[in-house]
C-alpha cells in the first residue's frame, strides 16, 4: 500500500518541481528551441514577403504595361501575406497551451497562403519567376519547421501537459488562499462593525420600552384600550342601525330626499366612523342623534329605505330604545369621560416631552437598523464568496493530488 505524503500548498510546488524536473525541463527546453526556430522561420518569410512587395512596387513605378497588371497583383498579395504574418505572436512564456496556440495560428496563416499561392502565382507568370521561387523556398522551409513543431506537440509535449496544468493549479490555489485570507479579514471587520450597532439597537429598544411604559404613555395606552372597548360596545348597541344608516347616507349623497341637514349628515358619518368621539361631542341627551333617528323612523315608515322586514323591525326596536328609554345615556357619560381623559393626557407637557424623546429614539433606531441591514448584506456577500473560494480551493487541491498520482504514481495530501 502506498504511503501518503502530507504537504502544505506552500511546500507542494517545490516538491513537485524536484520530482518532475528531469522529465519537464528537457521538454520545455526543446519547446523553447522549436519556438525560436519557428519565430526565425516566420521572420524569414516576412522578409521574403517584403522582397516580393518591394520588387513588385519597383515594377509598378516603371509603368511597364506588360508587367504592370501582374506587378499590382503580386504587390497586393505580398501586402496581404505581411499583414497576416504580423498577427502571429510567438509566446514569451513557454507552456503547452501557449505553444499549441502559436502553432495553430501559424498553421491557419500558412493554409490560406498556400491557397493564395495556388490561385495567384500562375496568373503572375511568367514574370517575377525568381522572386516567386525564392518566396516558395522560404515558405516550404517554414512549413517544414511548423511540421516539426506540430509533431513535437503531438508526440512529446502533450505528455507533460498535465504537469504544466498542475503547476498552474498550484499557483491558482496559492492565489485563491490569499484572496480567501483577505475575504476573511473583511468579514471579521464587518462582524466587528456589526457588534456595536447591535448593542446600540438593544439600548434604544430598552429605552423605547421604558418610554412606552412611562407614566402618561402607560396611562394613555390604558385609556386607548378603554376607548376601543367602549367603541365596540357602541357598535354593538347600534348594530341594527348600520344598514339603515348606510341607506340614509346613500339617499343623502344622491339627493334622494333623506331629509338630513348638513350638520346632521356630518354627525351621522362621525357615528359610523368614530362612535365614541361622536357621542362625546354631543351635549347631554345626544339631541343631534335623536333628530337623525326621528327622521330615520319617518323614512322607514314610508319604506323609503327598502329594508327587509326583519331588519326594519330590529332597527325600529333600537330607535325606540334610544329615543324612549335613553339606552345610550351611560355610554355617553363614559364616552365623554374617556375622551376628556385622553385629551388631557395628550395635552400634558410631560406627554409632549416623552413623545419627543420617543420619536427621537425611534428615528435613531430606524437609522441603526438600516446600517445593520447594510452591514449584514455585505457580510452575507463575503460569506458566500468565502464558501465559494473554499470549495474552489478544495476542488483544485484534489485535482493536484490526482495529477500527481497519475504522473508520478505517488499519493499526496495537500493540507
Amino acid at each position: 500500500m502506498l504511503s501518503e505524503k502530507q504537504l502544505s500548498i506552500g511546500d507542494v510546488k517545490g516538491w513537485f518541481e524536484r520530482e518532475t524536473t528531469e522529465t519537464l525541463r528537457p521538454v520545455q527546453d526543446r519547446a523553447k528551441q522549436l519556438r525560436d526556430e519557428m519565430r526565425v522561420a516566420l521572420e524569414t518569410e516576412a522578409e521574403a514577403c517584403k522582397m516580393l512587395f518591394d520588387n513588385s512596387n519597383r515594377e509598378i513605378e516603371r509603368r511597364n504595361m506588360r508587367v504592370y497588371g501582374r506587378a499590382r497583383a503580386l504587390n497586393k498579395l505580398a501586402k496581404l501575406f505581411q499583414d497576416r504574418l504580423k498577427k502571429i505572436i510567438a509566446p514569451e512564456q513557454i507552456s503547452y497551451d501557449a505553444l499549441n496556440k502559436f502553432a495553430q495560428d501559424t498553421q491557419r496563416v500558412f493554409i490560406v497562403a498556400d491557397v493564395d499561392v495556388k490561385n495567384w502565382f500562375p496568373r503572375i507568370s511568367p514574370f517575377f519567376i525568381i522572386d516567386r521561387r525564392k518566396f516558395l523556398m522560404v515558405h516550404e522551409k517554414a512549413k517544414l519547421t511548423l511540421a516539426g513543431l506540430n509533431d513535437f506537440l503531438a508526440e512529446e509535449y502533450v505528455k507533460t501537459k498535465t504537469l504544466e496544468e498542475t503547476f498552474q493549479l498550484i499557483d491558482e490555489v496559492q492565489s485563491l488562499e490569499r484572496r480567501l485570507a483577505d475575504v476573511e479579514t473583511q468579514k471579521t471587520s464587518m462582524e466587528s462593525e456589526r457588534a456595536p450597532i447591535e448593542k446600540e439597537i438593544s439600548e434604544l429598544q430598552r429605552r423605547i420600552a421604558e418610554l412606552e411604559t412611562k407614566g402618561p404613555i402607560d396611562q394613555l395606552n390604558l385609556v386607548e384600550a378603554e376607548k376601543e372597548a367602549l367603541a365596540n360596545e357602541l357598535r354593538h348597541s347600534l348594530r341594527h342601525l348600520q344598514k339603515p344608516f348606510i341607506k340614509v347616507q346613500a339617499l343623502a349623497a344622491s339627493g334622494g330626499g333623506a331629509g338630513l341637514t348638513p350638520d346632521e349628515l356630518k354627525q351621522l358619518n362621525d357615528y359610523m366612523e368614530s362612535p365614541v368621539e361622536a357621542l362625546a361631542a354631543e351635549v347631554s341627551g345626544y339631541p343631534v342623534l335623536r333628530q337623525i333617528l326621528e327622521k330615520l323612523r319617518g323614512l322607514m315608515s314610508e319604506d323609503k329605505l327598502k329594508l327587509k322586514s326583519d331588519k326594519a323591525r330590529k332597527a325600529s326596536q333600537t330607535v325606540d330604545e334610544i329615543l324612549q328609554r335613553d339606552s345610550l345615556t351611560q355610554l355617553q357619560a363614559r364616552s365623554i369621560n374617556v375622551v376628556r381623559r385622553r385629551s388631557q393626557l395628550l395635552a400634558s407637557s410631560s406627554m409632549d416631552e416623552i413623545k419627543r424623546d420617543l420619536a427621537l429614539c425611534q428615528d435613531q433606531l430606524k437609522q441603526l437598523n438600516a446600517r445593520k441591514t447594510s452591514v449584514e448584506t455585505h457580510e452575507a456577500v463575503k460569506q458566500q464568496e468565502k464558501v465559494s473560494l473554499e470549495e474552489k480551493i478544495r476542488a483544485d487541491k484534489r485535482a493536484i493530488e490526482r495529477n500527481v498520482f497519475s504522473f508520478l504514481g505517488k499519493k499526496i495530501e495537500i493540507l
